[in-house]
């Protein structure tokens, strides 16, 4: 800013030369009006269109509220997921973006061609084990390599963040992430060579008072096959065929759920006792319940009454007669 700013002399000299002519106002203008050149390097073109980086953007906007969803219900704290930025660089600009250890995933994506990487900053992922752990979620500890337990955690971590990264790019192409190897040192995942185009998508991540970055790096060999899917239009006309197919996946799951086995109990009544009495019974003895012989018993499916009922017998087998059905809200639902 300080080579913006001019002086008292310069400004004096501005205004002569105005007055007396030597340089006009047009002129001033005139330059000031002038297009701006804009800086292109041959050597690293640009790959991707704002067109398609506004449509990662919105993907990995998906991704980021799923992740939130995740990380507040998994650590029971406060935690904030959103996309800072996406951007194209070389690979070897990105490499060497990255501070030294990190936490870094290398991931495959089949049936696209080629690896991705799924970096998390130090601060975040200590912050995180620290949570898993039962600890306040402060990143107090130096940046070090993860010891096998905390590896371990962090692979919970990655696998359930590429499961939503596949839930957010459904709409455009239908990937399988799997992970392939993990590394500290950002100078061991030669992914691309360090000439090659990528995408940066850099999510700002915070869990309860430690702020972090998670980096996910994207080549651009791994999306050619699919770059004519990457604009809005295609995006948003894929998002209504989905909701559109919705009937046939309804239809599926219902096949499965009424596949589904859950227990069913018929409570024939409760009574508390002591532990000195609970201690004392023997065979022969007699507890007195709740319930009457005339009374509804309630059909417990999994461990929520739906049903009431009545028992009696089915030929030689016990049975119960359904008398009505419980609905939410109905003072009978409160046990």
């Amino acid at each position: 800013m300080a080579d913006e700013v001019l002086s008292q002399s310069e400004i004096d000299k501005l205004l002569s030369a105005l007055s007396d002519g030597t340089v006009s106002a047009e002129e001033v203008k005139a330059d000031e009006e002038q297009k701006k050149v804009k800086v292109y390097d041959f050597k690293r073109p640009d790959k991707f269109s704002k067109d398609q980086i506004r449509t990662l953007y919105m993907l990995h906007e998906s991704f980021a509220r799923l992740l939130n969803t995740y990380l507040s219900t998994h650590l029971r704290t406060i935690v904030n997921v959103e996309v800072a930025s996406v951007e194209q660089l070389t690979y070897q600009e990105f490499v060497q973006s990255l501070a030294n250890p990190s936490v870094i995933s290398i991931l495959a994506v089949p049936p696209l061609k080629g690896n991705i990487i799924m970096e998390v900053n130090t601060e975040i992922a200590f912050a995180f084990i620290d949570r898993v752990f039962g600890g306040e979620g402060k990143a107090s500890i130096k940046p070090r390599v993860l010891t096998d337990i905390e590896e371990t955690v962090m692979r919970r971590f990655v696998d359930t963040a590429m499961e939503h990264f596949r839930e957010s790019w459904r709409n455009v192409c239908e990937f399988h992430p799997k992970l392939e190897a993990t590394e500290s040192n950002p100078q061991f995942t030669q992914i691309v060579p360090p000439s090659d185009m990528v995408v940066i998508v850099t999510i700002q991540m915070k869990i309860g008072d430690v702020e972090g970055m998670m980096n996910i790096c994207i080549p651009y060999l791994v999306l050619e096959p699919i770059m004519s899917k990457l604009t809005t239009t295609f995006w948003v006309a894929s998002s209504v065929s989905k909701e559109d197919a919705n009937p046939e996946q309804v239809e599926m799951l219902q096949k499965k759920i009424e596949r589904t086995r859950v227990p069913v109990i018929v409570e024939l009544g409760r009574l508390d006792i002591s532990i000195q009495e609970f201690l004392t019974l023997g065979f022969g003895d007699v507890l007195q319940l709740d319930t009457k012989v005339k009374d509804e018993l309630p059909v417990l499916v999994g461990k929520r009454p739906k049903f009431k009922c009545r028992p009696g017998t089915a030929g030689k087998n016990m049975a119960v007669q359904i008398t009505r059905i419980i609905n939410e809200g109905d003072e009978d639902t409160d046990e």
